[in-house]
């Protein structure tokens, strides 16, 4: 659908290996660039917020990073857009700097996303189960859907785990029991993940 021009995706993974990728301003401005790659109307509003920082010189704030986000979900005739943030749970939970930690600031926008009645607007979050994220993302007008309470998750990750032991070149040379024993703790070690 998105190749077809049908509707706008933006995908966002949270790395915690990565410090680029552990900020909202690194989440929001990737899915600026994402959403411009694919529209000429998003594209020229990036381009106005571009050339108002003075061309790249003037450093954007994180809230001014938002609005302009907000600026293209209001965008007229906008097509539905998809915003997956994968690894939400990756996300920092304190700060060396002032003001709330990134999790915290994340989870605002999404409220604020989730909340301002976007008519095309669809968002997927992943993420482990934390208490701090249920509290905050329960509420909304989510639809939930938590795979540790779906039958067939473990099965599904222990008959992956099996047939990678088993189909790995490396692995093939192993003993049995090695195999055996390999994806049994691997499957009681997941925990769904």
């Amino acid at each position: 659908m998105r190749r077809a021009g049908l509707v706008s995706l933006a995908y966002y993974y949270c790395d915690f290996r990565d410090d680029k990728k552990k900020g909202l301003r690194g989440l929001v401005s990737s899915l600026l660039v994402q959403l411009c790659h694919q529209s000429d109307s998003c594209c020229d509003m990036v381009s106005k917020f571009y050339s108002e920082r003075a061309k790249g010189s003037r450093f954007p704030s994180d809230a001014a990073l938002v609005l302009c986000l907000e600026g293209i979900l209001n965008l007229p005739g906008q097509r539905p857009v998809y915003l997956i943030m994968d690894a939400l749970d990756e996300f920092p939970t304190t700060s060396d700097m002032p003001g709330p930690p990134t999790r915290e600031k994340v989870l605002m926008l999404l409220r604020q996303l989730t909340t301002s009645g976007y008519p095309n607007l669809r968002i997927c979050v992943t993420s482990r189960l934390e208490r701090d994220l249920c509290v905050v993302l329960e509420p909304l007008p989510f639809c939930f859907i938590s795979l540790h309470d779906e039958s067939g998750q473990m099965e599904d990750v222990a008959s992956y785990i099996k047939s990678v032991v088993h189909t790995d070149t490396k692995m093939q040379a192993w003993r049995a029991s090695d195999k055996e024993l390999v994806t049994n703790v691997l499957t009681q070690k997941v925990d769904g993940m």
